[in-house]
């Protein structure tokens, strides 16, 4: 099906004119986001990679905390529409000078611009912008709150590796308390009924997390053999109290993905890891870069998620 017979088709089923996170949806929306990608998806193979859906259009990256692959993705993405793409970053700008982040965001919109995507250091930052600026926000990780297209392309990386998302078991280990992936992860995976696993230690993996549906486990090894889909975190380093965190080497032993672990896990287990990798310490390279990881296809289908993303905002606004 093409992308115009899939908008012309399903738009009504999308009315929102931002993205905020994926708690808020139902799995109608999400499952919508989803099929919207997919449609998206071919025009990166094409030889011309880009048609016009956003012809007129200007995005605005405003990033107020370091990013590769999002920004460069969303940048990519915003392209591929034909939509006119301005870089923003905190370092250099008038915030140095002591502005506000709503003041900021109100003169970036006052020239004439339609969506905002947004990444910040303090959860809900995006939602406050949602609710002061008329143009679209899109939200590119906020705080310690929720990373929405992370979460909607490893959804779609699961659906299309699988076929389903319902029934599949999905581990998702590491630092959980500090990362805005896990977060995502859970509400969407939860909704398109599959079943959660958080895991990690004590200190970065609370209990207080089952009362959204997530089963937290404190021994990766009593799972390893039982899950359909592992999804290794990042150790956010900079974000984790020392108090939090055990020494490296024990915290490898006993959380990382090593290759005597992965001897362990089912047959057709998939590996992810939204990125960027501490390699050999959440998880060794031969299974990184191994047949059964699908981190490189993760970014691949990071485009097409949030070319439908930045389309679907627009169409809504």
């Amino acid at each position: 099906m093409s992308i115009k017979q899939t908008m012309s088709t399903n738009t009504p089923l999308w009315t929102r004119n931002h993205l905020l996170g994926l708690q808020s949806l139902s799995s109608q929306e999400i499952n919508f986001i989803l099929d919207t990608a997919a449609s998206f998806k071919e025009v990166s193979t094409r030889s011309i990679k880009k048609v016009p859906a956003l012809r007129g259009k200007v995005v605005v990256n405003a990033f107020w905390e370091d990013s590769t692959r999002t920004r460069t993705s969303f940048q990519l993405a915003a392209q591929r529409l034909s939509a006119d793409v301005i870089d923003f970053s905190e370092k250099g700008s008038s915030v140095s000078k002591g502005e506000t982040l709503i003041d900021t965001a109100r003169n970036i919109e006052a020239m004439g611009v339609d969506v905002i995507v947004v990444r910040h250091r303090a959860a809900g930052a995006a939602e406050m912008l949602a609710r002061t600026l008329k143009c679209s926000v899109v939200n590119a990780g906020d705080g310690a709150h929720e990373h929405p297209t992370q979460g909607l392309l490893d959804l779609y990386t699961i659906r299309e590796r699988f076929g389903r998302i319902e029934g599949l078991k999905v581990a998702i280990v590491g630092d959980i308390s500090n990362s805005r992936v896990a977060r995502s992860n859970l509400w969407g995976l939860s909704k398109l009924g599959a079943e959660v696993y958080l895991i990690g230690p004590t200190t970065l993996c609370p209990r207080a997390f089952e009362k959204y549906g997530a089963k937290v486990v404190h021994d990766f090894d009593s799972v390893i053999g039982q899950v359909d889909v592992i999804n290794m975190l990042r150790v956010q380093f900079e974000r984790i109290q020392s108090s939090q965190f055990p020494s490296v080497r024990e915290f490898s032993q006993m959380y990382g993905l090593t290759w005597d672990r992965f001897q362990r896990c089912k047959k057709d287990v998939f590996i992810m890891h939204p990125g960027p990798m501490n390699r050999g310490i959440e998880i060794q390279s031969e299974i990184a870069d191994g047949p059964q990881s699908g981190i490189l296809t993760q970014v691949t289908n990071g485009l097409a998620v949030r070319m439908a993303v930045l389309y679907l905002v627009t169409q809504a606004a």
